[in-house]
Formats: C-alpha cells, structure tokens, sequence
C-alpha cells in the first residue's frame, strides 16, 4: 500500500497562492500607471489613432478626456474588484455598492452617444445597491444578536465554574 501524496498537493497549494499574490501585486502597483494613461492620448483631437484600435471622444472635447473619464473608472473597478475578491470578512458584500457605482459609471463613459456622466448612475444602481444593503443590515441584526447570547452564555459559564470551584474548596 502506497502513501498518499498530500505533501506535494499542499506544495502547489502554496506555489499557486505565491502566483496569485505576485499577480495582485503587480496589478496593484499597475493601477497608479493605469490612471496616468490618458496622458499619451492628444488633447487637440476627438479621435486616437493606436495599435490596438481607434479611441473616438464622443461627446467628449478630446481623446485625451475620454480616456481619463474611462480610466478613471476602470482603475477605481479595478481597485474595489481586487478588494472584494481577496476580502475575508462577512461585510465584503458592502463594497459591492461602490463596485457597482463604479460599473454603471463605465457603462456611461463607453456609451459616448449620451451628453451626461455620472449623473443618473446613482438612480439606475439603486435596484442593485438596495438589496445589499438591507441584505447587510440582516446579516449585521443577526451577528449582534448572536454575539450577545455568546456574552451571556459565556458569563453564565463562567460563574457556573466559579460556583463548582468554590464548593470544591
């Protein structure tokens, strides 16, 4: 009978999550560069010529604008994306609200057929936001009310014991 091979399985575990935090690393250190972008777009002209395909301002004065309203949002997505998924804490799904801010604010800025930006984002983010944040008032209600029936139970414990240790002596 063979033994399992558990010690190789936990060395890939730790060699993929080495992989994954220099990936976030390095996305998190991109995103100051990310936010700068715009700058290498022209400030005189509403279209961008580029390798990777034209860049058109739509409403926008210039290219140089356009891109630094669609990178803002796109660093700021990035940014509140990385911190909900590495997140471990059960109030994770509050930074859902500004991720979706966020999301409908791109949208916004990638449809250059409209005149207005970040106007009316909130108002169509509301059917989203809403149910997370009466989804976390639930969750919070819930752990406050357990965390004190935990306090009470461990005070009636702990004077229980103090009882049975002072009747032993």
């Amino acid at each position: 009978m063979t033994k399992p091979t558990t010690k190789y399985r936990q060395t890939d575990k730790r060699r993929s999550s080495i992989v994954l935090g220099v990936l976030l690393a390095i996305i998190l250190m991109a995103t100051p560069f990310l936010f700068y972008l715009y700058k290498f777009a022209p400030s005189d002209s509403k279209i961008w010529e580029t390798p990777f395909g034209t860049i058109e301002s739509g409403e926008f004065k210039s290219a140089q604008i356009y891109l630094h309203a669609l990178v803002t949002k796109l660093t700021f997505i990035i940014l509140t994306a990385t911190w909900f998924l590495t997140s471990r804490n059960w109030w994770k799904y509050a930074i859902l609200v500004p991720l979706t801010m966020f999301l409908f604010q791109l949208s916004g800025v990638i449809n250059y057929k409209i005149s207005y930006i970040d106007e009316f984002d909130f108002w169509y983010s509301i059917p989203v936001i809403l149910p997370i944040i009466f989804l976390l008032i639930f969750i919070s209600y819930r752990i406050s009310k357990r965390s004190k029936i935990a306090e009470q139970l461990h005070q009636e414990a702990s004077e229980e014991v103090r009882k049975l240790m002072s009747d032993e002596l």
